[in-house]
């Protein structure tokens, strides 16, 4: 028997994790040929995957994920054991997951069999597992940033679903950690790998509606009741299969009642900031990108305006409206009153883009062709994919986490300001308001013991 050790994909991944981004660096790409082909990868070779967070969004991604066959998902776990028809009859929990898993697996084999999906409530157990290469993440935003540094101290490469997280601090925190320990991580805002945003934005940074001068951004607005328990919102007995107490983690305590979890948990500021964040990694994140200030951010947040509710266990903004100014003067607008998507005006025209088209003022502008020598954003046509690409090359993704960060501050600023009523000053750099220690304490919120970052 040959003493030659086999150099299997994981090995060659951490074997390049700690060099990758230092002054040695360079690209390491594995071969189409190294994977067995696009039609069939060795179940040797290919990425594991462990997913921590198994409701709607959760079920989605996974999905995405069992239709790339270099990936091999090998875990999942969620506090709730198993759910149905809390929104639009989906399900939700770890033992639907499995199954989906295991079906999809069996599809591939002789046998039409097939068991090999491990379930685990204590998300600390998939991040210990060594033979773990990837995470998918999709939890409240309450508890994004506490398994993210865990999964980057262990050495996994994340896909973790926006809004980045539930504060600025920790948003940094998160962001700092995957510089730390050289991972790769994806942020969920998948209009990145959308052309149509890609196209409107290459136009701005190209110059092609002359000097920007405003961007707007229209999101929804309310507080929408996503499933049908909206309406049970008193103390309830909690549901066998679920650990409330974990759901609620670093957050304050409170009563079991099905309106506070599940899909609806967005519209309590304890774990998440509305659909100002919710929708935060989206608009706001393509803004900048056709801004060009991805790494960096406004200097004022004025005019801020917002309607909460007034009793209920419900208090985000349902109605929201602020505006941005950077440093070199464009003004970004913030608000559920704008149409949906972004709009980009400059002194020479405007470009707007949402989910499915993009338009132009003059529509001249459309057929427009971006030559070799201008600028080409990051061009990515599947999420789930190109994230799956940068496990491979150690390159950096179209949605990297320092950008997200950057992207969910603009939303967290509204949010700060919406609730103490008057404009601010922020310095983008230091990421502190300007002589504004009252605002400054909002940046972070206190964790329920034993969690902490």
């Amino acid at each position: 028997m040959s003493n030659e050790r086999r150099v299997t994909r994981r090995v060659f991944l951490r074997g390049t994790a700690g060099i990758i981004g230092g002054a040695a660096a360079f690209p390491y790409i594995v071969p189409s040929s190294a994977l067995g082909g696009a039609g069939g990868v060795a179940a040797s070779s290919r990425i594991t995957m462990g997913c921590i967070g198994t409701g709607n969004q959760g079920i989605n991604d996974l999905r995405g994920f069992l239709g790339d066959k270099r990936v091999q998902v090998v875990a999942v776990c969620d506090i709730n054991r198993e759910s149905a028809g809390y929104w639009n009859n989906r399900i939700g929990g770890r033992e639907p997951a499995r199954r989906i898993v295991e079906q999809r697996y069996a599809k591939d084999k002789e046998s039409g069999k097939y068991k090999g999906c491990d379930t685990y409530e204590d998300f600390c157990e998939v991040i210990a597992r060594e033979d773990i290469d990837t995470l998918l993440l999709a939890l409240p935003d309450h508890w994004h940033s506490i398994p993210v540094i865990e999964a980057a101290k262990a050495g996994k490469d994340i896909y973790g679903e926006k809004p980045l997280s539930l504060t600025i601090a920790e948003g940094r925190a998160m962001s700092d950690a995957i510089r730390r320990y050289n991972r790769v991580f994806q942020t969920g805002s998948q209009q990145r790998s959308d052309r149509n945003f890609r196209r409107a934005c290459e136009l701005v940074r190209n110059g092609r509606i002359g000097k920007l001068h405003t961007v707007r951004c229209g999101l929804p607005g309310g507080n929408p009741d996503y499933s049908r328990m909206g309406d049970r919102k008193k103390p309830e007995a909690v549901p066998e299969g679920f650990d409330y107490e974990r759901w609620l983690g670093p957050a304050p305590w409170a009563p079991y009642c099905p309106a506070r979890c599940h899909v609806n948990f967005r519209w309590i500021l304890d774990y998440s900031g509305g659909q100002l964040t919710d929708w935060g990694g989206h608009h706001p994140d393509c803004a900048q990108w056709g801004m060009g200030t991805e790494k960096t951010g406004p200097v004022r947040i004025i005019n801020a305006k917002g309607e909460f509710p007034r009793d209920g266990i419900y208090n985000t903004a349902t109605e929201y409206y602020f505006e941005c100014i950077y440093k070199d003067g464009v003004k970004l607008v913030v608000s559920n009153r704008e149409p949906g998507g972004v709009t980009w005006e400059g002194t020479e025209g405007k470009v707007r883009a949402n989910r499915g088209r993009h338009d132009a003022e003059p529509k001249s502008l459309l057929e427009t062709v971006i030559g070799p020598d201008e600028i080409h954003l990051y061009e990515s046509n599947n999420h789930f994919r190109n994230f799956i690409d940068c496990v491979i090359s150690r390159k950096e993704p179209v949605a990297p986490i320092e950008t997200a960060h950057r992207s969910i501050t603009i939303s967290h600023l509204g949010n700060i300001a919406m609730r103490l009523g008057r404009d601010l000053r922020w310095d983008p750099d230091r990421e502190r308001f300007v002589n504004d220690a009252e605002a400054d304490r909002m940046l972070v919120r206190s964790m329920r013991s034993p969690w902490h970052i």
